[in-house]
């Protein structure tokens, strides 16, 4: 592991993952700046574990839940104040890691204790320029004690007691492997959705099964100009369309099933 320790604050990396032996070698290299690096393991059955060894002996595992339960889980772990929380299909830049060590060299004279770090975003092997993602932007170094996610299933965030930075350089972000899998990912965070948006959905209507997903196809292809990435602009838009269907037809199943 490189050593960037002198005369700066110590980070943590912090990896979530789950059966991502494609992935995990490639963002293990790229946080072998850190000075701690923390596997967060769900019991993968593929070689992800075996492969995150020949990096760090830091490696925990639990049964996962949902994303954010599971991080704040991991993150009081943690041995250093200052955490880099990284997703295995996410990558440090070069750029990236040498900002970061020269605020944890240098800190804030306004006290941040987090910072935004936003993200050049691929999928089906091109770079995604609009579709909504344009501005996509993620809080991912912050301090261990002062910063926690709130309890959502899917778009967690970090909820911090202080102010927030951002920094100049972004995470190369590649979601996409297969089509097939990317299908499965949106159909696992529907049911997610579905129980956090069963506390402030009311009544289902045809609303929310024909309009509102109607509006995400347009609102990702046209308001914010999927169209000019090409193809996968196209996908997005439709993916998204099919992804908040699925969120009320899994918000119906759930009530029904509870009756």
């Amino acid at each position: 592991m490189e050593t960037y320790t002198s005369h700066r604050q110590k980070v943590t990396a912090i990896i979530p993952c789950y059966n991502e032996e494609h992935n995990i070698r490639g963002v293990l290299e790229s946080v072998s700046f850190a000075d701690e690096i923390m596997v967060v393991d769900s019991y993968s059955t593929d070689k992800t574990v075996e492969i995150a060894k020949e990096y760090t002996d830091f490696i925990i595992k639990r049964v996962f839940d949902y994303p954010s339960y599971q991080k704040n889980w991991a993150i009081p772990q943690a041995n250093n104040e200052w955490i880099l929380l990284v997703d295995a299909d996410e990558r440090v830049t070069p750029e990236l890691k040498e900002e970061v060590l020269e605020i944890l060299k240098n800190p804030s004279k306004d006290n941040f204790v987090a910072y935004w770090i936003k993200r050049m975003n691929h999928f089906m092997g091109e770079r995604i320029h609009y579709s909504g993602w344009r501005n996509d932007k993620v809080i991912r170094l912050f301090h261990r004690d002062l910063c926690k996610y709130n309890d959502r299933h899917v778009h967690e965030e970090i909820v911090t007691e202080g102010k927030v930075g951002m920094l100049k350089n972004k995470f190369y972000h590649n979601t996409y492997t297969t089509f097939d899998a990317y299908i499965n990912k949106l159909n696992q965070y529907a049911t997610w959705q579905a129980e956090d948006y069963d506390k402030k959905t009311g009544e289902l209507t045809p609303y929310h099964f024909v309009i509102k997903p109607f509006w995400s196809f347009f609102k990702h292809y046209i308001v914010q100009s999927g169209f000019r990435d090409g193809t996968p602009g196209l996908v997005i838009g439709y993916v998204q369309c099919y992804a908040v269907f699925m969120r009320y037809v899994k918000l119906w199943l759930l009530r029904r099933n509870r009756k």
